[in-house]
This record gives structure tokens, C-alpha cells and sequence, in this order.
């Protein structure tokens, strides 16, 4: 699917630098930009390898300077951003710009028309930009490399020992700097030879988040081509010394139906690597998380992809078990996978029922027997950050000092800022339900399904019993020790396949979440009129964080908030209505995604990532599975 912006749009500097796109590899890397060319973030790029995969992202490639001319002076088509300057101011040239599987812009400057346009080679850390002659004068292309080596997550200043190697073999400059290559090709080019740093580049996203803003790049080299008309100059970025080529993919036609823009965006976020097979959690600072991947493993793997590929990461997380849990996250550069989670290893038997209820697979499902006999088992006895049954009343309970252990984990240095501890609503309806697959599963196995019964029936029957608040009018979000606070987290256990929230009890609970924490965008993650509520998601990084599940608005939640609604009132009719509005949240921050958050207060801006795998997962989910819809 493709999204365009016009010459006006485009021109519009504050508009053109808050539209961001994103171009992916197949292997956690990516390129990232936004519609003026600007670089407002310090994960932006033409090139984002991942040098481990899925991990190890490394910004290689920051941006391209680039001049045209005819008869007269050079005119720079790029725009970079320093402090108090833009320079060159390439956006009051550009004529339009579109982006699908590539990213275009073209330019009318000095009498001559420019295109360019980048794509990315799936399996490779390689992208290819080229620039394009298609008006009838012909004329100049110059361009700069500016490069660093650094995690994308960094910096980077200027520094004598920067590269350690630089060599111009025929077609080419490399690049190594500790180990990594960076190969420029460069055919047909004349190559100036001339190094230099470029300094004091600025980030404003990065300056909003108060971070550091800033950094410097280096120039290798300058390129020049005489471009006639129809004429292409190809730059090829690429951690290999013989890069391949992009393939072309296949065009769709634009739709007016959801359906279809969903799936595509959902496409971006499989990764299939050696390593492992995953779902990036979210573009650009997050890599896969359990809990993402399995929330969002049936809306990208079954309703929008590949079964395959459903098996394929169940199978992944299955080998990384350690005492009855998947791993939490995968680190950024090496070490043991991360274990602090209470949630993902019960999103994970969820997302082994949706697997093979949506295609039996007597193989996969022996396997999958093995890994909950496993789950159940270590959260009976007790596993780590004391996580383990209450064997008064069955129900599942979790909590350290200093550790966030459920979905709402932001942490402000030693604060965490929504602990939970206690036994979360959203936590035992995934028990329940993880007991209830497990029975299931035996049967269909074979095998005696009695013990998970068992225990399924007294978790209930003590879900039913102790979260219940009649005076609230909806579920306790944590009872030992009890919390009223109305949330969300209630709704994730009344949408699940085997839920402990239903009957009248339900329907109320979730009439009061439509009165006070609906909105179009998503649910709020806490009560307007609760007293620590945050209605806007803005400033430094603290206040982020402190702000991140204080009320701030989830997309993701309105699929569990769709499936809600029609399991207990069987109202298809609105659940569309509600999804439906969700298509404008594709092209109003990264185009072609669903942003990670937005204000709980009105008019609800987009924050946070950009592109996050749960936000468009279970919005495409709910549209096909809950309202029916294409």
C-alpha cells in the first residue's frame, strides 16, 4: 500500500519532519527518515544494520547530501537540521513524495526534475538509493556520504580515529571501523577523495525526549554524475562487499477496506534469521520482546501472515524456556535473554491455542504439550520473582521489590512506577485460560486433561469471588494487596478464548470502561478521575515514563476491547464502528504503522514508537475475527 503526501504538505517543514517512514529487512534492520529528509531522530538512517540478527542495530549510513546543476549555482535537494539552521533547505524543492515497499521523493529545482528512491534487499543489510533524471534538462548530481559506526541507540562525535580503515578500491569506498565494513558502491560516479566531518547535526525528536540531541558524521568522499534525461545514479549501501539487489514487490492496488493496510503493515515486523525466527516488538528502539510477540502473534502470523511463521516463533521461545517462563526480551548485544515477566509465558500458551485451533498440527502440538506441562508445572511449585499459585485460592501471584513483572512496566530509576504486585486481574484471567488450553490440549492429545481442569475450576471460582468490586461497578485491577484503580487490564481477561470474566459482572465492567477509558484511538491506562491520571504524554524521558500507563492511551487494547464487546453483547455492528475509525492512525505519524501511544487527553497525538507490532496485530485481528470486516 502506498502513502503520499503533495507539494504543499511536503513543504510544510513542520508537517513534512513529523511524517516518518520506514523501510525493513527481514532481519531487525531498517531504514528510517522522514518526509523532508530531516533526520529528527538519532535512529534515523538509509542504513540500520543489524549486525547480529535480530539485534546488534548499527547506523551506518545517516543521510545523503546531495546538490543538483545546470547552468548555474548548485542547489542542495537534502536538508539537514543544526541548531538554529536548516541547511541545505532541499524541502522548499520537493514536488511530492510517496512510500509502500520503497520511499520517493522527486524535486523541481533549478529547471530539472529529480526522483529518488530507497529500497531495501530482504536478507541483506543492503539498501540501494538512486537518483533518477526524469525531466528534460539534464544536469549535476553531487552527493555526500555522511556516516558513522553506532549503535543506533548512541551517539557519535568526531574523532581522529575514526575510521580505523578507509580504502577506494575501483566502484567503491569502504569503510571498517571494529570489526564492521561498510561498503559504498558507486559505479559510474567520479569519486573526489576529500574526508571531512559535518558537526553538530540535531535530533529534535531526541531534544523533546530530553536526550542528546547532537551529533556529528563523517564524510568519506564526494560523488558526481552527469545525469541526462532518463538517466539513473544508484548508490549502494551495504555491510557486504558484493551486495545483491533489490526485488521488486508485488504492487497492490490502494483500498479503501482496512483489511489490507493492516496486513501490510503488519508485514515489516517478521524476522527470520538464523538465530531465530521473531516479531520486532516496534520500530526503531525495540527488538523482540515475549509478551509483544505472542500479544501480537495471531493478528501478523494468522490473520495478516504464515502460519509457518506462527510455528516457527512458538518453536523459538520454547527452546529459550528457563523454569516454566519464555524469556522476556532478547538483549540488544548479546548476554542470556532477560526472564522478568510474569504475563509473556501465558501469552505464549495463548498464542499456542490460536495457533493450532486456527490449523491442527499433531507435530507442533506434542511439542507445545511438553512446553506447558512445563509452565504449569513451575507456576504450581513457584519460579522466579515470586511468581507462583497461592495454594489458598489457586489464583496466580507475582512480585519483587524493584522489578516490574506485567505489561505496565515502565521504571523510573529505582521507582516503578505501576507495580501490580499481588495477583493482577489481566495475569489470573491468563492463568485460567493457560489451564483451560492445557486441558484442551491434553484431550486432543489423548491424554487425561483432569489435573489442568482442577485447577482451572478453583481459579475461577476465586477470580469470579475476589475481583469483583459491586461498589466500583467493575473488576479490582490486583487483589493481596487490593486495587480499585480502574484500568484495562480487566478487559484482557474478559476477551480471552477460555475467560474467567463473563455474565452480568462483565457487561458492567465493561460498560464502565466505555464511559471512562474509550477512546477513538485505543483505552486509557488509567481513570481521568483517578488522582495520579496523566492525560498528555509529553517531555523528558522521566516524564514519559511516568506517564506511560498513568492514563496515557494504548492502541492495542481497542482489539481486546472489540473481542469484549461482541463476546458479552454479540454487537458486531459497533465493535466495526469502533475499529474502523482506526485506518486514519496509519498515515498521521509513522506512515504505514499505529503508533505506540497516544494522550489520554483530547486531541490525542500519536507517541512513543512509531511502528508497533501489538498496536496494528490486534486492531487487524479484531477487524477480521470480532467485526467481520475486510
Amino acid at each position: 500500500m502506498v502513502y503520499t503526501l503533495d507539494a504543499a504538505a511536503c513543504r510544510n517543514f513542520e508537517l513534512a519532519s513529523n511524517r516518518e517512514w520506514l523501510l525493513t529487512n527481514g532481519l531487525g534492520g531498517y531504514a528510517m527518515g522522514t518526509v523532508s529528509c530531516a533526520n529528527t531522530r538519532r535512529y534515523h538512517g538509509h542504513l540500520v544494520a543489524a549486525i547480529t540478527p535480530p539485534t546488534g542495530r548499527t547506523l551506518l549510513l545517516a543521510n545523503l547530501d546531495a546538490y543538483i546543476q545546470t547552468d548555474g549555482s548548485p542547489v542542495g535537494i537534502s536538508t539537514n537540521q543544526y541548531p538554529g539552521a536548516l541547511n541545505p533547505g532541499g524541502y522548499l524543492y520537493l514536488d511530492s513524495f510517496s512510500c509502500g515497499a520503497s520511499v520517493e521523493w522527486v524535486w523541481k529545482a533549478a529547471g530539472a526534475i529529480v526522483r529518488k528512491r530507497i529500497e531495501m534487499v530482504p536478507g541483506e543489510n543492503t539498501a540501494a538509493i538512486t537518483f533518477s533524471n526524469v525531466g528534460e534538462q539534464p544536469f549535476q548530481l553531487t552527493l555526500r556520504p555522511l556516516v558513522c559506526h553506532r549503535s543506533h541507540h548512541a551517539d557519535f562525535e568526531a574523532s581522529e580515529a575514526y575510521p580505523d580503515h578507509l580504502v577506494f578500491p575501483k566502484g567503491q569506498t569502504v569503510l571498517t571501523h571494529r570489526g564492521v565494513s561498510l561498503h559504498l558502491v558507486h559505479e559510474g560516479a567520479q569519486r573526489i577523495p576529500v574526508q571531512g566531518w559535518y558537526y553538530r547535526f540535531e535530533h529534535m525528536r531526541e531534544l523533546e525526549r530530553g536526550l542528546q540531541a547532537r551529533q556529528d558524521l563523517y564524510c568519506p568522499c564526494e560523488l558526481k554524475w552527469e545525469l541526462l534525461p532518463g538517466e539513473d545514479a544508484v548508490l549502494v549501501a551495504s555491510t557486504l562487499e558484493a551486495p545483491g539487489t533489490p526485488t521488486e514487490a508485488p504492487s497492490e492496488a490502494p483500498s479503501h477496506l482496512l483489511a489490507p493496510w493492516l496486513r501490510d503493515a503488519c508485514r515489516r515486523f517478521v524476522v527470520r534469521t538464523p538465530q531465530r525466527s521473531t516479531l520486532i516488538a516496534g520500530y526503531p528502539w525495540f527488538t523482540d520482546w515475549g509478551r509483544d510477540t505472542m500479544i501480537a502473534l495471531p493478528g501478523i502470523c494468522l490473520v495478516g501472515g504464515d502460519v509457518e511463521d506462527a510455528r516457527s516463533i512458538l518453536r523459538a521461545y520454547a527452546s529459550q524456556m528457563h523454569q516454566g517462563l519464555i524469556p522476556n526480551r532478547f538483549v540488544e548485544h548479546g548476554g542470556q535473554p532477560e526472564y522478568n515477566t510474569v504475563d509473556a509465558t501465558l501469552w505464549f500458551v495463548n498464542a499456542i491455542y490460536k495457533t493450532l485451533d486456527r490449523e491442527w498440527d499433531p507435530d507442533l502440538a506434542a511439542e507445545m504439550m511438553r512446553a506447558i506441562r512445563d509452565v504449569v508445572d513451575w507456576h504450581v511449585r513457584g519460579t522466579l520473582f515470586g511468581i507462583g499459585v497461592d495454594p489458598k485460592d489457586g489464583l496466580l501471584r507475582q512480585g519483587e521489590v524493584g522489578v516490574q513483572l506485567t505489561w505496565m512496566d515502565a521504571k523510573v530509576g529505582q521507582w516503578v512506577v505501576t507495580p501490580r504486585h499481588g495477583k493482577p486481574v489481566e495475569v489470573n484471567g491468563l492463568w485460567v485460560n493457560a489451564l483451560r488450553v492445557a486441558a484442551w490440549l491434553a484431550e486432543r492429545l489423548g491424554e487425561d486433561p483432569t489435573p489442568f481442569a482442577t485447577l482451572a475450576d478453583r481459579a475461577e471460582a476465586s477470580f469470579r469471588d475476589r475481583f469483583w468490586s459491586e461498589s466500583q461497578g467493575h473488576y479490582l485491577d490486583t487483589v493481596d494487596p487490593s486495587d480499585a484503580s480502574l484500568r484495562p487490564n480487566q478487559v484482557l481477561a474478559m476477551a480471552l478464548p477460555f475467560s474467567p470474566a463473563t455474565g452480568e459482572h462483565a457487561v458492567r465492567a465493561l460498560q464502565t470502561v466505555e464511559r471512562e477509558l474509550l477512546t477513538p484511538y485505543g483505552l486509557r491506562t488509567l481513570g481521568p478521575k483517578a488522582s495520579g491520571y496523566h492525560g498528555r504524554f509529553e517531555g523528558p524521558l522521566s516524564e514519559l515514563d511516568a506517564a506511560y500507563h498513568q492514563g496515557t492511551v494504548w492502541p492495542w487494547l481497542i482489539g481486546p476491547y472489540a473481542t469484549a464487546l461482541v463476546k458479552l453483547t454479540g454487537d458486531r455492528l459497533e465493535a466495526r464502528r469502533v475499529l474502523k475509525g482506526t485506518r486514519e492512525m496509519l498515515s498521521e505519524y509513522g506512515l504505514g504503522g499505529i503508533a505506540e501511544v497516544y494522550d489520554g487527553d483530547s486531541p490525542h497525538r500519536p507517541g512513543g514508537c512509531p511502528w508497533q507490532a501489538w498496536s496494528v496485530a490486534e486492531i487487524l485481528r479484531a477487524w477480521i475475527e470480532d467485526a467481520g470486516g475486510e
